[in-house]
């Protein structure tokens, strides 16, 4: 049998990599008007990435915007995002109580996309859970985007991921990727889960440091860690 070179084996691997990473999903611009709803944990930078993704409608595609948080838990996060609203010149509603979404909705009904900024749940606490789902589950016409931090550890990671299998269809936006030793935990997600990849976090800087998942870039900064 001939053996293969290290050219050869490369090409595999980068061929598997590509394969488990799959398919990449940003927002899905052609069917506005839309609600945009942003879930996970705490602290993985929700409300930062939120309005990185609401500028960046603005700048590029020039769509009319409106905002939404439920984080009402944290006087900061409403705070932070009434300061995002206020310098994007964009309208903010609060929204306390899961019933009141419909509310806030119709009052942003001219936008073309709404982005919902929720809180950031406990992965473990049930009640809140269900909380987060009877939320998304009030409106049509949405997208969800599940907000990992890619310094998180691989078993809390799986956690997360296992416990919000309760929403049947989500898009993945990795944040804190200039903070994260490697692209390790992207490839260990998607062992979790069959969800898309949409977008990575690479700092604080609003709009700037976002961007659509490139798989290549994934897969060469995969390999060089190896």
């Amino acid at each position: 049998i001939k053996e293969k070179t290290e050219e050869e084996v490369k090409k595999i691997i980068e061929f598997n990599l590509k394969e488990s990473l799959g398919r990449v999903e940003p927002i899905d611009i052609e069917s506005i008007p839309k609600i945009i709803f942003l879930i996970g944990p705490t602290g993985v930078g929700k409300t930062t990435t939120l309005a990185k993704i609401a500028a960046r409608l603005i700048i590029d595609k020039n769509y009319d915007i409106g905002l939404v948080t439920t984080d009402t838990y944290r006087i900061a996060a409403v705070e932070q995002l009434k300061t995002y609203s206020e310098i994007l010149e964009l309208p903010v509603k609060v929204v306390y109580q899961s019933d009141e979404m419909y509310k806030a909705v119709a009052e942003l009904k001219s936008k073309d996309i709404i982005l919902v900024d929720t809180a950031g749940r406990s992965h473990k606490d049930e009640f809140q859970m269900k909380e987060t789902k009877k939320l998304i589950d009030s409106v049509n016409n949405k997208e969800v985007f599940l907000v990992l931090s890619a310094t998180t550890d691989f078993i809390t990671l799986e956690s997360i991921i296992n416990q919000y299998k309760f929403i049947d269809d989500y898009k993945i936006i990795f944040t804190k990727l200039d903070e994260a030793n490697g692209y390790g935990n992207i490839l260990n997600a998607k062992f979790c889960t069959d969800n898309p990849l949409s977008y990575f976090t690479t700092g604080q800087d609003v709009p700037d440091d976002i961007e659509k998942v490139n798989v290549g870039k994934v897969v060469e900064h995969l390999i060089e860690e190896n």
